[in-house]
């Protein structure tokens, strides 16, 4: 037997890279997995939406991103071993795979990395706002988590070469409008916001002081940025520090 002709053969080459190819696929998943364990990755993703959703269909966000390179190795191999075998001639269609399969792998990847950013941040905002009793805050975590979204998906459609200046303009028009919007609908929020700043850079009043700030009186038990927080008996006001300056706030002296 000619097993010099037979190493030759075309079907062979590509056999042979495209078993290459699944090993190859495999080990870098593993390891991908591995180097993101270790980075912290699991943690810094645990209890977002992402990995919510992920772990109901028996997965993880770590999973994902490992088999994802795993995948791109294999599309690969196959794309190599279907041309090694001169299965398709046209060389054009090839040009455009070769060019299209890794900007399809970026475009997902950047789309995973926006929806973990987008849970993460939509986390963080909620949990900074949480002692801030103003309804209108209740929206900022959403604002955030969809804008994020929005510029995930702008450059994910950029990298498989999807003509993005309408949605640049759309992304304009939308940061515009968030900006107006907010600043007409947070404008109580941004009102006690400075007046925190200025309540806490004047302190007309400390912790454990005795208050009466409108129609509540009680012991002063915090002062943030946002609100004032009294204590009377069992009761516990959240008096927004706009209020402060509109009503006034006494100081009692008994």
């Amino acid at each position: 037997m000619d097993w010099q002709a037979l190493v030759d053969e075309p079907a062979i080459i590509a056999a042979a890279v495209l078993a290459l190819g699944i090993v190859v696929g495999y080990l870098v998943g593993k390891l991908n997995k591995e180097l993101l364990t270790a980075a912290g990755v699991a943690d810094a993703v645990e209890g977002t939406p992402f990995e919510r959703t992920a772990q109901s269909l028996n997965t993880s966000t770590v999973e994902i991103v490992a088999r994802l390179s795993s995948w791109f190795i294999y599309g690969i191999a196959v794309l190599t071993a279907i041309h090694i075998a001169q299965l398709l001639d046209t060389e054009a269609f090839w040009e455009r795979v070769t060019v299209f399969v890794p900007q399809v792998f970026i475009a997902v990847l950047v789309m995973i990395v926006g929806f973990i950013i987008a849970d993460k941040s939509e986390l963080v905002v909620s949990e900074y706002l949480r002692g801030v009793k103003l309804p209108e805050v209740t929206v900022l975590p959403k604002v955030v988590k969809y804008s994020v979204l929005f510029v995930a998906l702008i450059i994910a459609l950029a990298q498989v070469g999807v003509h993005v200046v309408a949605l640049m303009i759309l992304l304009t028009v939308y940061a515009a409008g968030v900006v107006l919007v907010g600043a007409y609908a947070f404008k109580d929020f941004l009102v006690s916001s400075a007046a925190g700043i200025y309540l806490l850079l004047n302190q007309p009043y400390s912790i454990g002081d005795e208050v009466r700030i409108g129609e509540q009186r009680g012991i002063v038990q915090e002062v943030d940025v946002f609100v004032t927080k009294i204590e009377s008996d069992s009761e516990e006001y959240i008096v927004p520090n706009r209020k402060v300056f509109e009503e006034g706030v006494v100081r009692v002296r008994e």
